[in-house]
């Protein structure tokens, strides 16, 4: 098997040494993605904007191998603020529906661009038409 470089314009551009996101056989795993718009600028608000524009990237980076967030087989959360979990839970929760993947969240001390929110994930596609 070999690692494929998956990438779309349709979500920020990678702006260091790394990938929007790698496929191997028939897993895909995104890099972290915070709460930029396609074009690079930062998305303005509080965690509920900012939730909503890493959710659209992650969504725009799976759907590059024909993936979406039902094929999420693993979330992890980095949030700078433990305290606006509920309010992040919520709108995370309206993207996933009734699909509950695996999911870690953790705080930390700081994000880049001092956001409120990143989130990475794993998620399930077949080898023969990039859909799980």
């Amino acid at each position: 098997m070999t690692l494929k470089i998956v990438s779309t314009p349709d979500a920020p551009a990678a702006i260091g040494p790394y990938a929007q996101a790698v496929r191997f056989g028939q897993l895909l795993f995104t890099s972290g993605q915070i709460p930029l718009k396609p074009d690079g600028e930062l998305v303005s608000g509080g965690i509920a904007e900012q939730t909503h524009q890493v959710l659209t990237n992650l969504t725009a980076v799976l759907a590059a191998e024909g993936a979406t967030l039902k094929d999420v087989i693993k979330a992890t959360v980095f949030l700078k603020d433990m305290n606006q979990f509920a309010e992040f839970n919520g709108i995370y929760a309206s993207y996933f529906g009734d699909h509950k993947p695996a999911r870690s969240t953790v705080e930390v001390a700081r994000l880049p661009r001092d956001v409120f929110v990143e989130i990475e994930l794993v998620a399930a596609v077949s080898v023969e038409t990039g859909r799980n």
